[in-house]
């Protein structure tokens, strides 16, 4: 069988590059179809920090849900207290509004809460959700050597409160290296096809 010379340029870098991370075979994921990966989890989890990286890997654009809380969120967020239902209406509302745009344009990564099963009905049925997984303890170790988020610790314990484990999605530990949890992550949704 004659093999063009394009044909098996594409065969030479496949086979070279089989098993590079910045060349993963996921990668081409984002020529195929459009998805829409949550990272969800409690604050403090590292959603920003993966689901920069996963982006990055799949080739698709990162947003952070925090940059569409209205103000009065993040003022309210900033005195201690918690969020409720209603405040989270319209939020949740823009999120899926957006997540509907991202899965008809070339999806994207999202890093959000995402914390209730109400909340990810709103998001929308057809994301990809990866539930950063991590104890109260080491969440709240991790919160307070931080500086540059609008969360008071003090708020942590409500939120595992108001957590609901999705039953749908990849639950992945954040007892590892960011390297290894990324990996973990590409691993799973390389695995189910997304």
């Amino acid at each position: 069988m004659k093999v063009s010379s394009t044909g098996f340029a594409f065969f030479y870098v496949l086979t070279t590059l089989k098993n590079s991370l910045i060349f993963s075979p996921l990668r081409l994921i984002h020529y195929f179809s459009s998805m829409v990966i949550v990272v969800m989890g409690v604050s403090g989890s590292g959603k920003s920090t993966i689901g920069r990286l996963l982006a990055e890997q799949l080739m698709l654009p990162f947003f952070d849900a925090d940059d569409f809380h209205p103000v009065s969120n993040i003022e309210k967020m900033k005195s201690g207290q918690s969020l409720n239902d209603k405040d989270r209406a319209p939020w949740l509302k823009i999120l899926a509004d957006n997540i509907d745009h991202w899965l008809h344009d070339k999806g994207a990564v999202l890093a959000c809460s995402a914390l209730k099963n109400s909340y990810r009905s709103i998001l929308g049925e057809n994301n990809t959700y990866i539930y950063l997984q991590g104890s109260f303890e080491l969440i709240y170790q991790r919160l307070q050597e931080r500086s540059d988020h609008f969360m008071p610790e003090s708020l942590l314990r409500s939120q595992f409160d108001t957590l609901e484990v999705p039953t749908a999605g990849y639950i992945i530990s954040i007892a590892d290296t960011v390297e290894n949890i990324v990996n973990s992550a590409l691993e799973e949704i390389k695995k189910h096809g997304h």
